[in-house]
């Protein structure tokens, strides 16, 4: 896929980062806010506050994945495998833009990993 046609990926993938970091900064927020008083209120909020830091994870490594993939297409190496130097198919990308292996590789990683589970 040349770099010149990653214009309108990277605007996406900079939009995605922006309403990432919008809502960790909500949930951040929300993390540190206080508890109630009352023991049953306070276990619910608990609860619901390790489901919150849940997410805030989840966004976290959802914005480190995006900032690696824009800094791959600055570095033009975006859209090669960084496993076997091929390029990767445009369908993964448009399906999976932070992808750093083309499918091949991506598929021997999980069985890789399915292996020492």
């Amino acid at each position: 896929m040349p770099a010149d046609s990653y214009d309108e990926l990277r605007s996406q993938l900079e939009h995605k980062k922006e309403e990432l970091t919008v809502r960790l900064e909500r949930i951040t927020a929300n993390l540190r806010r206080g508890y109630h008083a009352d023991s049953k209120e306070r276990a619910k909020e608990l609860e619901d506050s390790e489901v919150v830091d849940a997410l805030g994870n989840e966004a976290r490594e959802e914005i480190r994945k995006i900032s690696a993939a824009l800094q791959r297409m600055e570095a033009g190496d975006f859209g090669v495998c960084v496993e076997c130097g091929a390029e990767i198919e445009r369908g993964r990308i448009e399906a999976y833009p932070y992808a750093r292996e083309c499918i091949d590789c991506a598929r021997l990683e999980e069985k890789r990993s399915a292996r020492q589970s």
